[in-house]
């Protein structure tokens, strides 16, 4: 049988698995999406999209909708905490799609899931199916759901994000950690924070033991992340978890006017644990594959969880797109060696940034802000990446030796 054959079910309809969907449609391989939710909604505030997305939701023919309800920043700025100072800053726009070859967008998650089912087909969704398991059958692999339904397909994509079912199926490899430091989001009207200096900026307000991260998006409004270091400890299973009263709005209570009057202009939502998933060593099992957050669930200080999601999903269906039923094997096989290293090389580097937006002023702090100056360098690798061209065979040993250039860590 040919690759356009393949009966493909996707557990997940956010960000992932849509653009997953769209992807083999692209390629002529149809798929069955599944969702658990009764509705397609999406969690959260708002995404950063930068080039190595951008390129890729446009050749999916994503361009000229998403341009229609993003903002694009003006620079990308460091700022301390207390006095509101620019530290460094680096002009984004046009010169960014000058150096990238395309934009770096700010866009509602919201909106950008309706440009994903709506290029998808709404209709074509199957929410309320809630996976409870992975079953082997002969010829094929069935899914199992919490109605009682079951649905035998040739593949399986785990698109079912950071505390995916479809994981536990692939491996029995740790799940995702907490790392001690958590987030609080909002979205917040522009006319409410006057005080903010360049608000159609994407800014960092770096201080002691937290730092706030915000941009514009097109409706007017600005979503920021506040992250803290903190609580020590976190119950499993739960993302969220109500704070006290205030609580965001204490921890910025010393500083800069902007930052309190940014955090201070919209009810306090609930604090978020911010997880990882150490790195897998197995990305696939038999007819199931992990993609997204279920593979390799990032801190977001790169802002990249969204981005990686993107890039996965091209690079599988291009991967799935030249095998025919049977020779799956070596599809996911050569998907994991085109991902894992960049992947775990985002999530290393997002990890180890943390620590260094919480730092206390002293000479810490100044070496870190003098480092500042050469960002775009170091991790201009970030950006440029284009997953299809990577996807070329000798592209993998390229990668590897790019990451580990000096100016690449």
């Amino acid at each position: 049988m040919a690759a356009k054959e393949l009966r493909v079910a996707i557990v997940g309809a956010g960000i992932s698995g849509l653009t997953t969907a769209i992807a083999l449609r692209q390629r002529g391989i149809g798929a069955t999406v599944f969702e658990r939710a009764d509705q397609l909604r999406e969690v959260g505030a708002a995404v950063a999209l930068a080039a190595n997305a951008t390129r890729l939701l446009d050749r999916l023919g994503l361009g000229d909708p998403l341009s229609a309800v993003s903002a694009e920043a003006s620079e990308l700025i460091f700022r301390s905490w207390l006095d509101g100072r620019r530290i460094s800053a680096h002009p984004v726009g046009e010169v960014y799609r000058n150096r990238f070859g395309a934009p770096f967008y700010g866009v509602h998650r919201g909106d950008l899931l309706d440009i994903l089912a709506n290029a998808w087909g709404r209709e074509l969704v199957h929410v309320g199916h809630n996976l409870t398991g992975l079953r082997e059958a002969r010829k094929a692999i069935v899914l199992e759901f919490e109605d009682g339904t079951e649905f035998p397909s040739d593949l399986v994509v785990g698109a079912d994000g950071i505390h995916s079912t479809v994981r536990r199926y692939v491996t029995t490899e740790g799940g995702p950690v907490y790392t001690c430091t958590s987030g609080f989001r909002g979205l917040v009207p522009l006319a409410a924070v006057p005080l903010l200096p360049d608000p159609q900026a994407l800014q960092f307000w770096m201080g002691p033991g937290a730092h706030l991260v915000h941009y514009a998006i097109c409706d007017g409004r600005v979503n920021f992340l506040a992250v803290l270091d903190g609580p020590q400890k976190w119950s499993a299973g739960a993302n969220a978890a109500p704070a006290a009263p205030d609580e965001l709005a204490a921890r910025f209570a010393d500083w800069h006017p902007a930052v309190r009057q940014l955090v201070n202009a919209v009810p306090q939502g609930p604090c978020w644990a911010l997880l990882s998933q150490p790195p897998l060593r197995l990305w696939s099992r038999g007819q199931a594959v992990l993609i997204g957050d279920a593979a390799h669930a990032m801190l977001p200080h790169h802002g990249q969880g969204a981005n990686q999601a993107i890039e996965d999903a091209v690079v599988l269906a291009e991967c799935l797109a030249s095998v025919s039923i049977g020779g799956h094997r070596e599809a996911f096989d050569r998907y994991q060696r085109l991902r894992r290293t960049r992947t775990r090389a985002i999530q290393r580097s997002s990890w180890d940034t943390s620590p260094l937006l919480h730092l206390p002023d002293g000479p810490a702090a100044i070496a870190r802000d003098m480092d500042l100056n050469r960002l775009v360098e170091r991790f201009g690798w970030i950006h440029a990446y284009d997953a299809q061209k990577m996807h070329k065979p000798d592209m993998t040993r390229i990668l590897n030796d790019h990451l580990h250039r000096p100016d690449a860590k």
